[in-house]
């Protein structure tokens, strides 16, 4: 599944609909499930700690942590849907991300939320 840089929608035709909103449009949930998360930590590049040590005092967008941060949230997001698919959810709502520095080697990512079934409503 891909997921949007910065928007967070699901690429079409997913069979897991990941949203921030707490119900769905048009929708109902049927069943709650419950929590479930996506995990994942990476480590810094060594060429984009540098980039961004010297961009740390000229100022400006640190492009290339950016696309890491990019890359790990989808990444998250991912294995947050795998969760949610595999305890047969269609849907995961009030999607949440935590980021924290996992001991200066790197940055962890976790998407969480949760699971539901919902219907079109009738």
């Amino acid at each position: 599944m891909l997921i949007d840089d910065y928007t967070g929608g699901t690429a079409q035709g997913s069979d897991v609909l990941v949203v921030t909103t707490n119900e769905v449009p048009g929708h109902e949930v049927k069943q709650v499930i419950g929590e479930v998360f996506g995990l994942t930590v990476r480590s810094r590049n060594l060429g984009s700690q540098l980039g961004a040590g010297l961009k740390s005092v000229i100022g400006g967008e640190l492009k290339g942590l950016t696309k890491t941060l990019v890359q790990t949230r989808n990444e998250a997001t991912e294995r947050l849907v795998e969760a949610a698919r595999a305890r047969g959810a269609n849907a995961v709502l009030a999607t949440r991300f935590d980021v924290t520095t996992a001991q200066d080697v790197g940055t962890e990512v976790c998407a969480y939320g949760t699971a539901v079934i919902i219907a079109p409503a009738a």
